[in-house]
């Protein structure tokens, strides 16, 4: 399986999904990498929740951790860190 052959390859098997609901111009926003997905919302929640969420999994890159490895409270401190003022 997939989820095996990634927890064995030393990367995360979780993935971060962030949703924009304040669209109202029309255009599709997706950003996708292998640990997360920003779909929605509307320019500037969208680059903010991407820009937060990179900085985020450029933290886990520095430490060696995956964001299995991280406790859900660190998490969100992390996330509330990371997201542009």
């Amino acid at each position: 399986m997939n989820i095996n052959r990634r927890k064995n390859s030393g990367k995360s098997s979780k993935h971060l999904f962030g949703i924009g609901l304040d669209c109202d111009d029309g255009h599709k926003r997706i950003t996708t990498s292998e640990d997360f997905s920003v779909i929605g919302g509307s320019d500037e929640t969208h680059a903010r929740v991407s820009e937060t969420f990179i900085k985020t999994f450029e933290y886990f890159s520095a430490k060696n951790k995956t964001l299995d490895e991280i406790s859900s409270e660190k998490l969100a401190e992390l996330l509330r860190k990371n997201t542009p003022e």
